[in-house]
């Protein structure tokens, strides 16, 4: 839903999962410098990316395919691996373009609902049929943030037969702790059923330069090669990424400030009464079965723009901190005039 924002109030945007951090100067140089020669065919193909980010992962570099942000990727997934009369499992609330995604295809999705916030494993492998094709685990979650172990992704893999292939959605992943999130690509090597989409968009700061990767095995990378040329990366995207990428520890460095701030709102609001599970992406959650439209619309009405799913709940990303702190003040006046 999208709220009708107040005029002459302070706007703070945190609907949106954008990182705070603008893009580092090497980036900006990087995109400075390529545009200059936008009249060049360039690397058209994005090996250069490829190989950069296979040495980075450390896997060969025939595993990777870079592509127009990993929602694009994802698309391409449903588009070669699904169809008519097949299905993908995914967990609910999730990433809503799932669905949107599997109708693009001409195939549906099977949804299981979280226990708690958490993926049901061990649901979704009951609920996968001899007609289904795929399995997407979002880890950490959007909407809910909460991630998934290594452990539990291979006793999972474990029950899934050979025809499934399992995609890791790992968007949000470099706002996590390491300790508490499966490891996707140890997870490819170790498994030819399992691949792994990754973005620059959220913890490098690329979102409008859309740029994004699939870490897969050749069975699923075949056919999407054939659709390269026509789902390109630009060449000011591929050089932006590859500065982003040799900044990568700065880059953690940025998202460990978010996750700072981000556990800090989630203690205000737990002390304000509020039901929130801890978050290992950018967001927080706030289930809701009822009142989001209210409550979103309350916040718009003191410029702070949240993002309200009615009858779920609300997602608030983690901003600016005097953002977090408008948001958190709003919070607690709703919850004591609601009570």
């Amino acid at each position: 839903m999208t709220p009708v924002v107040a005029e002459n109030n302070p706007f703070h945007q945190m609907s949106l999962n954008e990182t705070v951090h603008p893009p580092l100067p090497e980036v900006v140089d990087a995109v400075l410098r390529t545009a200059r020669t936008a009249h060049r065919t360039l690397d058209a193909l994005g090996g250069g990316l490829c190989q950069a980010l296979a040495a980075h992962l450390g896997v060969a570099p025939e595993h990777v395919l870079a592509g127009p942000g990993s929602g694009a990727l994802l698309q391409q997934l449903f588009s070669t691996l699904t169809g008519p009369g097949t299905d993908t499992v995914h967990a609910w609330p999730s990433w809503e373009a799932y669905p949107m995604m599997a109708a693009n295809a001409g195939s549906t999705t099977v949804r299981v609902p979280l226990t708690g916030y958490d993926h049901d494993l061990k649901a979704m492998a009951d609920a996968v049929t001899d007609h289904t094709r795929m399995v997407l685990l979002c880890t950490p979650n959007n909407p809910t943030g909460t991630a998934l172990e290594h452990d539990r992704i291979l006793r999972f893999l474990d029950r899934l037969p050979a025809h499934v292939t399992v995609v890791i959605d790992e968007a949000y992943r470099d706002f996590a702790d390491p300790g508490a999130i499966a490891d996707g690509i140890a997870l490819h090597r170790a498994d030819e059923r399992v691949c792994v989409v990754r973005t620059f968009s959220k913890s490098y700061g690329l979102l409008s330069l859309r740029v994004g990767y699939l870490v897969a095995h050749e069975p699923v990378l075949a056919p999407l090669r054939t659709i390269l040329p026509f789902y390109r990366v630009s060449a000011v995207a591929q050089e932006a990424a590859l500065a982003a990428l040799g900044a990568h520890e700065r880059v953690l460095r940025q998202c460990a400030e978010t996750a700072g701030e981000r556990d800090r709102l989630h203690r205000i609001l737990l002390d304000q009464g509020w039901e929130a599970p801890a978050s290992q992406g950018n967001f927080l959650w706030l289930p809701m079965t009822s009142g989001v439209e209210r409550f979103t619309q309350f916040c718009a009405d003191h410029g702070v723009v949240v993002c309200g799913k009615p009858g779920e709940g609300i997602r608030v990303t983690v901003a600016e901190p005097e953002a977090n702190q408008a948001f958190a003040e709003l919070a607690g006046k709703y919850r004591e005039a609601s009570r």
